[in-house]
């Protein structure tokens, strides 16, 4: 399987690099952003891209994929609502238009979070952002397309949070995991079992198109 990637570089998409490198079944990597993550390996291939929004550039290097892992995302803490959807909305239904474009045989995987709004209509703005991005997405021409849902992710493994404050209190919490992952095992799972489960659902599909917290413990 050949897989393009965006948003490596953060806690999710690190994650999901970590298990596509491993896995023998993913025999090629493409990962595209704003930054490189610096790794080197066989099967990987980074392309930089500072303009996400217009991917025209790189079309000539974007077909010929049987997944895209779509990690990118920002907090919402302290932005308007236009700015929040130009980024989570805007950016990523540009990105999957092109792709289904170049790739119709395509399964597409996008990582929202828990709480998401469906109807579209709650008082958060956030989750009505990201659940009309997850209803527009699965209205796309895609082989399949997963919207993941993840509460808490405990990084394992070397993945690290780009928000210095959000890695202190992991590096805190990192004893008391086990327990958190006994105690909560329908809100809370790690980051290997995050990017487990989305090769796996790229590789074998799932019931249902939106798969939440509870359902990646289960992988």
């Amino acid at each position: 399987m050949n897989v393009l990637l965006f948003g490596a570089t953060g806690m999710v998409g690190q994650s999901v690099l970590r298990e596509c490198l491993l896995d023998t079944r993913i025999k090629r990597v493409v990962t595209i952003g704003r930054n490189a993550t610096g790794q080197q390996h066989p099967k990987l291939n980074e392309l930089v891209h500072v303009n996400l929004l217009d991917l025209s550039a790189l079309e000539g290097k974007l077909s010929g994929f049987d997944a895209c892992f779509f990690c990118l995302g920002v907090s919402s803490a302290g932005m308007s609502e236009e700015k929040y959807k130009a980024i989570t909305y805007d950016l990523t239904m540009s990105v999957a238009k092109t792709l289904v474009r170049l790739n119709p045989a395509m399964t597409f995987t996008y990582v929202t979070g828990a709480g998401t709004d469906s109807s579209e209509r709650g008082r958060s703005m956030w989750a009505r952002i990201k659940g009309k991005t997850e209803n527009d997405l699965l209205k796309l021409p895609f082989t399949a397309a997963y919207m993941f849902r993840p509460g808490g992710i405990l990084p394992l493994h070397g993945v690290r949070s780009k928000t210095k404050l959000y890695q202190a209190v992991y590096t805190v919490m990192k004893p008391f995991y086990p327990m958190l992952e006994k105690w909560f095992p329908n809100s809370v799972t790690t980051s290997e079992k995050v990017g487990r489960a989305m090769i796996e659902v790229a590789i074998n599909g799932y019931p249902k198109p939106i798969i939440e917290s509870s359902d990646l413990n289960q992988f």
